[in-house]
C-alpha cells in the first residue's frame, strides 16, 4: 500500500499527504516514486484548481530516509540512480500546471525542504522548523536546490542556511521569504484560504502564466518554446494549448461584459 495519500477537499481541491509518520515523514524510494506519481496524475486531472503537499501527523517531511541507504546506495551507480529517482519527484511538483502549496507544520529539513521549495507556495504553522543540513552530513546541495534556495531567500541568507545546517523557525523562515505566510491552526486549511482567488481564476491563464515565469527564472524560455522579440517581449513557439487557452480568455471576457452589462 502506498504511504502516498491522495484527498479532495472539494472537486477542485486535490491534497497529497506523505503518510509515514514514524520516520517523520521521511521519504524511502518507493515514497518518493511514488508523491512523483500522484503530481504527475494530479497534472492530467482538468478538474483539479489546487494541489496541497503536506505530511501525516504533525511533520510535513524529514528528507530522505536514511535508513535504507545502506541498501539502496551501496555504491555510485545506486547513489546515481536513487537522485534521479529524487529529481524526477522534484521535476514532478514544479511541473504541475495548477497552483501547488505545501502546508508545513513540524520538520521541513532537507529533501523536505527541497519538496516545499518545488511547490509555488509555503504556508507554515508556527511551529514548522526548516533547515538543510547537508554541511553537517558532508553532503554538497546540488545546483538545482541551491538555485531554488536562492531565488527564494537572496544570496545572504542561502549562505548562512547551507553553511551553518541550523534549523530556522517559521516566524524566521518568513521574513526571509521562505514561507509566504506564517499560520495558527490547521495549515492545510491556511492553505485553501490562502488560494481562494487563484481556484477561482482561469486555470489555463494559471497554467501559461507558471510556465513562463519559471522559464524565466530557470533560464530557458527557448528550450520551453519561448522566443524574445527585440523589445523584450515573449513570442510561443510551441503552439500546443493555445487554441484552448484563447477559448477560455474568450468565455471569459463575454461573461465579464455579461456581469457589467446585466
Amino acid at each position: 500500500m502506498s504511504e502516498i495519500i491522495i484527498a479532495r477537499r472539494t472537486p477542485a481541491i486535490a491534497v497529497v499527504t506523505i503518510n509515514r509518520p514514524a520516520r517523520r515523514n521521511a521519504c524511502n524510494l518507493a515514497a518518493w516514486r511514488d508523491l512523483a506519481g500522484a503530481f504527475t496524475d494530479l497534472a492530467g486531472d482538468r478538474a483539479v484548481r489546487l494541489v496541497i503537499l503536506t505530511g501525516a501527523a504533525g511533520h510535513f517531511c524529514a528528507g530522505a530516509d536514511i535508513s535504507e541507504f545502506s541498501a539502496i546506495r551501496a555504491d555510485s551507480a545506486a547513489g546515481a540512480a536513487y537522485e534521479h529517482v529524487v529529481d524526477a519527484c522534484y521535476d514532478a511538483i514544479a511541473a504541475l500546471p495548477q497552483p501547488s502549496i505545501a502546508a508545513v507544520s513540524g520538520s521541513c529539513v532537507g529533501g523536505g525542504c527541497a519538496l516545499a521549495m518545488s511547490c509555488d507556495f509555503r504556508v507554515a504553522r508556527g511551529d514548522a522548523r526548516f533547515g538543510i543540513p547537508a554541511a553537517k552530513l558532508g553532503a554538497v546541495y546540488t545546483i538545482r536546490e541551491c538555485n531554488q534556495l536562492l531565488s527564494l531567500v537572496g544570496l545572504a541568507n542561502a549562505k548562512r542556511i547551507l553553511y551553518s545546517g541550523s534549523l530556522i523557525d517559521a516566524a524566521e523562515a518568513a521574513r526571509i521569504g521562505l514561507v509566504d505566510q506564517q499560520v495558527e491552526g490547521d495549515p492545510v486549511d491556511a492553505a485553501i484560504a490562502f488560494a481562494e482567488a487563484m481556484v477561482a481564476n482561469a486555470p489555463l491563464s494559471i497554467a501559461g502564466a507558471k510556465r513562463v515565469l519559471q522559464s524565466i527564472a530557470t533560464g530557458t524560455l527557448e528550450q520551453a518554446g519561448f522566443i524574445r522579440n527585440r523589445r523584450g517581449n515573449v513570442t510561443i513557439l510551441d503552439t500546443e494549448g493555445l487554441e484552448e487557452v484563447s477559448c477560455e480568455c474568450y468565455r471569459l471576457i463575454r461573461e465579464q461584459e455579461k456581469t457589467l452589462l446585466g
